[in-house]
C-alpha cells in the first residue's frame, strides 16, 4: 500500500469537496416515480422518501468514517419524511444522476427493519442485511469491468429486488457504490451510501439478523486497499455475506409512467400504480455492446422524471 506525501492526501480531499460524483435523485416502484434527497436542490422535495445528507459535495465516506454514524446512510443523514410501498419480490429502480466511469467498485444493497415508521427510527440502531452485490464481473478489462460499470451501462440507473419471504414492515434500502480508483491509498476506497424508506407489503415470515452500520466494513479490510490499475484477477465484496435465497436481477430500464405520492409516518395504504410500460429488455451485456460501456449516459435524455 502507498503511503502518500501529506500535500497530496490534502489535495485528495480538497478535491473530494469540489468535484460531484453522484447520488440517487429517483426511485421507481411498480411504474411510479418517487423523489430521492437531491443535494443540488435539498429543499424543493421535502417528503422525498431518499434520506437527507449533508454531502452537498456530492462526495463519499471513506475508511476514517467506517466506525462513525456517516457511514450508515452518508454524512450528517437525516430520516427521509416519506415513504413508497413495494411487495415483497417487488423491483426497487433506483436512478442516479450519474456516475464517473473511473469510479470503478462494487455495488451493494442492504436492508434495515425499522420496527415501526423509518421517518422517526434511530439510524444508529438499524441494522442491516445483505440482499445484493455485484463486484469483478470481468478481470480482462482494463483496471476490469465492475458492478459500477453495470449501472452505468443501464443508464446510471441500478435494480434490486425484494426477497420474497422477507417479513412486510418498514425498512431502510440501503443502497451503496464503493468506488476504488484511488483505493491504493491508505484512506483512497470511497463509499457513496445512499438510504431509502419503503414499507414492504406480503406474508412473509423471515427478518434475518442485521449488522449495525459502522459495523459493515472493516477499515482494514483488503478489499478497500488495492491498485486497480494495476489488474485485479479477484475481489471479495467487503461486508457480510448477502442472505440466502437472494438473487442479482437483470438490469433493464423501466421507464415510469407517473409521479407516486409518498405515505408518511404508519400510513400503510397501497397506492394503486399504474400500468407501466413495457421494461427495456436489452441485458446488461447487450446495453455494454451497444452503449458502449466506456461511455456516459445521458439520463436525462431517456428518464424524463430526472431533475
Amino acid at each position: 500500500m502507498i503511503s502518500p506525501p501529506l500535500a497530496f492526501v490534502s489535495g485528495l480531499l480538497s478535491v473530494s469537496l469540489i468535484s460531484a460524483h453522484g447520488f440517487v435523485s429517483n426511485i421507481n416502484i411498480g411504474g411510479l416515480s418517487y423523489d430521492g434527497f437531491r443535494p443540488v436542490d435539498p429543499d424543493v422535495h421535502p417528503t422525498a422518501i431518499g434520506w437527507s445528507t449533508t454531502a452537498f459535495d456530492q462526495g463519499y465516506v471513506n475508511q476514517t468514517g467506517y466506525r462513525a454514524p456517516e457511514t450508515t446512510c452518508h454524512r450528517g443523514a437525516r430520516n427521509a419524511r416519506g415513504h413508497a410501498p413495494v411487495p415483497a419480490g417487488g423491483i426497487v429502480h433506483m436512478q442516479w444522476n450519474g456516475w464517473p466511469e473511473s469510479h470503478k467498485g462494487p455495488v451493494i444493497d442492504y436492508l434495515a427493519s425499522c420496527e415501526g415508521p423509518c421517518e422517526t427510527v434511530d439510524k444508529d440502531a438499524l441494522r442491516f442485511f445483505k440482499i445484493n452485490q455485484v463486484g469483478l464481473v470481468d478481470s480482462f478489462e482494463a483496471r476490469g469491468l465492475w458492478g459500477s460499470d453495470q449501472l452505468i451501462a443501464n443508464n446510471n440507473s441500478w435494480m434490486v429486488e425484494i426477497p420474497r419471504r422477507i417479513r412486510p414492515g418498514f425498512y431502510v434500502l440501503r443502497t451503496e457504490i464503493i468506488a476504488l480508483h484511488n483505493a491504493s491509498y491508505e484512506i483512497g476506497a470511497q463509499n457513496y451510501p445512499q438510504c431509502i424508506n419503503l414499507l414492504i407489503t406480503g406474508d412473509g415470515t423471515h427478518l434475518p439478523p442485521g449488522v449495525l452500520g459502522k459495523e459493515l466494513y472493516d477499515p482494514e479490510d483488503p478489499s478497500m486497499h488495492l491498485d486497480i490499475a494495476s489488474g485485479v484477477l479477484e475481489y471479495k465484496i467487503p461486508g457480510p455475506n448477502p442472505i440466502a435465497g437472494v438473487e442479482t436481477v437483470a438490469l433493464s430500464h423501466p421507464l415510469p409512467t407517473g409521479s407516486g405520492t409518498p405515505l408518511t409516518g404508519t400510513a400503510t395504504t397501497i397506492i394503486q400504480t399504474s400500468t407501466s410500460t413495457p421494461a427495456i429488455t436489452r441485458t446488461t451485456k447487450q446495453r455494454t455492446r451497444d452503449a458502449g460501456i466506456w461511455r456516459k449516459s445521458n439520463s436525462s435524455a431517456i428518464y424524463p422524471f430526472v431533475f
